[in-house]
């Protein structure tokens, strides 16, 4: 298979655009959909667990409340359109999802002792996700960060399980 690169860098072609969309989609996009969502679900199992399942307007900094109350509007208003979730968790960006880790850090650190670290991998991330989100094209070292990430979400994940005191996993709705 021919190496795919970025449509921007040649004449126009709707099939370079084509290849580069299914590339982005096939080799990028889905890891970013797993680390952002495997962030959500972590943050609010371990939530969940220190605070109690109504942790969101205790844990969360009032500007990105603000922000999900506007986003949940705007699908309010629109109910064609898919609904991201009922928990407001589904409505924040990556960065938001940082700051709350970051706010949150002393509870979090108690079951992930690698919090400041992943802080430090999402912040990584956050300009190569929103490249991939915007529709754009990352170079290989964007792609490299979102693997390097997505390769640790095992680890991640094996926290929660640890003993002697398990969090349960639970999936925000």
């Amino acid at each position: 298979m021919p190496r795919v690169r970025d449509f921007r860098q040649f004449a126009f072609q709707p099939n370079r655009i084509v290849r580069c969309g299914r590339n982005v989609g096939a080799e990028v996009y889905w890891k970013l959909y797993a680390i952002e969502n495997t962030i959500r679900i972590v943050l609010h199992s371990i939530l969940s667990a220190q605070i109690h399942s109504n942790w969101w307007p205790v844990a969360v900094d009032q500007r990105i409340v603000g922000n999900a109350q506007r986003f949940r509007r705007s699908y309010t208003a629109n109910p064609r359109n898919a609904s991201p979730g009922t928990h407001d968790i589904h409505l924040v960006f990556l960065s938001d999802l940082t700051e709350i880790m970051r706010a949150n850090n002393n509870l979090i650190s108690r079951v992930v002792p690698t919090t400041n670290q992943w802080i430090v991998t999402l912040e990584g991330i956050r300009l190569p996700r929103n490249l991939v989100g915007h529709m754009n094209f990352p170079n290989a070292y964007d792609r490299n960060m979102i693997d390097a990430a997505y390769s640790q979400l095992p680890a991640l994940l094996a926290h929660l399980s640890a003993a002697p005191n398990p969090t349960p996993i639970i999936i925000p709705q």
